[in-house]
């Protein structure tokens, strides 16, 4: 039954934690601490840094053309930055926090000297969390925000761009392009007609890709989504590694050992940790926003 309340919302951070490990899905995205009633989630440099600069550059969207980049991004990336700034991001040392600092910086250098599509128009998405049915039959919705959309006037279509600021690539098999592409399709009106990832770090330009076949991609997700949602059911989450856990749940269970230190409560009402014992603090170098 059609229910937004007792729905299953899975996006694509939420399905990446499911498929490598069901234990860190459920810890992450269902779990939450007996005293703060809160969900829990982990930071580190990387996800800091991918954070300030997201928001640095996404609010650029909401202006004008001309009005783009009358005042320096470092100013945006400066009051950004105190949100992540010590151990708020992870950062467990001054040496660290200026590292990842100033690999900002330059990849807001970069883009003020090759704007690119960012000096073109851009299409806004009005709700704050994107989403859509993507079975209402088996009450699943999918959401998720997309960095930017460009318009592109002569087509009255968009181009959906995604922002990396990690120094890994994309796999070719990842699901974050698919679920884009439907999102774009399902929450606003104009067709899309082309995507690219702009790897920040060490690129001038956005790559291109070759756009995903809807009925393809929305079959692939809803399977692993009803997944999600049995597993939910039979409250069923289990490592594939064993009790001892797996390098993508050991984090969070050590959370829930005590081992942690609680940083923060983020935009999501999230209880944000950083857990270095053991190594545990090395967490994926994922850069996009958890939702």
């Amino acid at each position: 039954m059609k229910d937004k309340f007792t729905a299953v919302w899975v996006s694509h951070s939420s399905i990446s934690d499911f498929l490598k490990c069901p234990q860190a899905y459920y810890l992450h995205n269902v779990y939450r601490d007996k005293t703060t009633r809160h969900k829990i989630t982990l930071v580190s440099p990387p996800l800091a840094l991918g954070q300030a600069v997201h928001e640095a550059v996404e609010s650029l969207s909401a202006l004008g053309i001309e009005e783009r980049f009358r005042e320096p991004l470092w100013k945006k990336f400066e009051l950004a930055w105190k949100k992540v700034s010590g151990k708020k991001g992870g950062f467990l040392n001054t040496a660290t926090e200026n590292h990842y600092k100033e690999q900002g910086l330059k990849m807001l250098q970069m883009i003020e000297e090759n704007p690119g599509p960012l000096r073109n128009l851009a299409v806004k998405i009005k709700s704050d969390l994107p989403n859509y049915w993507l079975s209402e039959e088996d009450n699943i919705i999918l959401c998720g925000k997309i960095d930017w959309l460009e318009y592109l006037k002569t087509k009255d279509k968009i181009h959906i761009i995604d922002f990396k600021t990690g120094k890994k690539r994309e796999s070719a098999e990842s699901l974050q392009l698919p679920i884009y592409y439907l999102l774009a399709k399902n929450c606003q009106n104009r067709p899309v007609s082309k995507a690219s990832y702009w790897y920040l770090g060490h690129s001038k330009n956005p790559e291109e890709l070759t756009l995903p076949d809807e009925k393809e991609s929305k079959e692939k997700l809803l399977k692993i989504a009803k997944q999600m949602k049995l597993a939910r059911i039979l409250n069923r989450f289990k490592c594939p590694e064993g009790e001892g856990g797996c390098r993508v749940c050991q984090p969070y269970l050590a959370v829930l050992a005590g081992k942690g230190e609680q940083v923060g409560i983020n935009d999501f009402k999230q209880d944000v940790y950083i857990v270095s014992k053991s190594g545990f603090n090395n967490t994926p170098d994922e850069t996009s926003l958890v939702l």
